[in-house]
């Protein structure tokens, strides 16, 4: 496995560099089989992101987006995932509606995630029992270091076989579906966006602690995986994954 520590000035800057990463990965994949996945995170930093990359002019032909992780909420709802990538991305790129795969969350949370997985075998031709190799995840990380929507201590961290899971996440009393551990350590490249000064004491756990991953979600790595840092969120000290 692979860790790579990328840090900037600033979270625009951070921002800007990962959305760039992101479009070199896509391209190489698409030049190679024709098609590329991508699956994005919400928040506001990855707005900023998205915002910049709907300014690029980038080819999007052959790329299929999807979610790394949903509120279960409807997608008019300020705290809806798809509706922040839409409205900063989606509605300014003109992306063909058959490449974009939001989970379904018109569905109770359990269907909302089984829907989901099937629709993400479907989209690309898996066997059943076959997890996804996503070509890149964009995640983030939040202070108590979890990831997608697996927070500390949440069971389907241990589900290394399931595509997609419905989890209540107690502290924000919602429902969320979420990609699952075998998915996100599948995938080829995962870009990390972390930025604020909130956020250095989470890397620290996961950089280098001996917590398991049960406690630190944000562990759960991809062979290949860089962290996209503004100069806050960078620990201080010399760690080495």
């Amino acid at each position: 496995m692979s860790v790579e520590l990328r840090v900037f000035e600033t979270a625009l800057e951070a921002a800007e560099a990962c959305g760039a990463s992101i479009f070199s990965l896509l391209a190489a994949a698409r030049a190679e089989r024709g098609l590329a996945t991508l699956a994005v995170s919400g928040g506001s930093t990855p707005r900023i992101m998205f915002e910049w990359m709907a300014r690029q002019g980038f080819d999007w032909r052959g790329v299929h987006l999807f979610w790394v992780d949903e509120r279960c909420v409807p997608i008019a709802d300020s705290q809806s995932n798809f509706r922040m990538t839409k409205l900063a991305l989606l509605d300014l790129i003109g992306l063909d509606p058959s490449q974009v795969h939001r989970v379904p969350v018109e569905l109770a949370p359990d269907a909302a995630a089984a829907a989901y997985a099937g629709e993400i075998r479907r989209v690309l031709g898996l066997v059943p029992g076959e997890l996804p190799s996503f070509d890149v995840l964009q995640r983030g990380m939040g202070p108590d270091a979890h990831t997608a929507s697996l927070f500390p201590g949440e069971p389907l961290i241990a589900d290394q076989t399931g595509i997609a899971g419905s989890v209540w996440v107690e502290k924000f009393g919602q429902h969320r579906v979420t990609l699952l551990r075998g998915v996100l350590e599948r995938a080829v490249s995962t870009l990390c966006l972390a930025t604020g000064e909130d956020k250095a004491a989470a890397l620290v756990r996961v950089l280098d602690g001996n917590e398991p991953v049960s406690d630190v979600p944000s562990k759960i790595a991809s062979p290949s995986m860089i962290w996209f840092l503004d100069r806050s969120a960078r620990p201080t000290g010399d760690l080495r994954a």
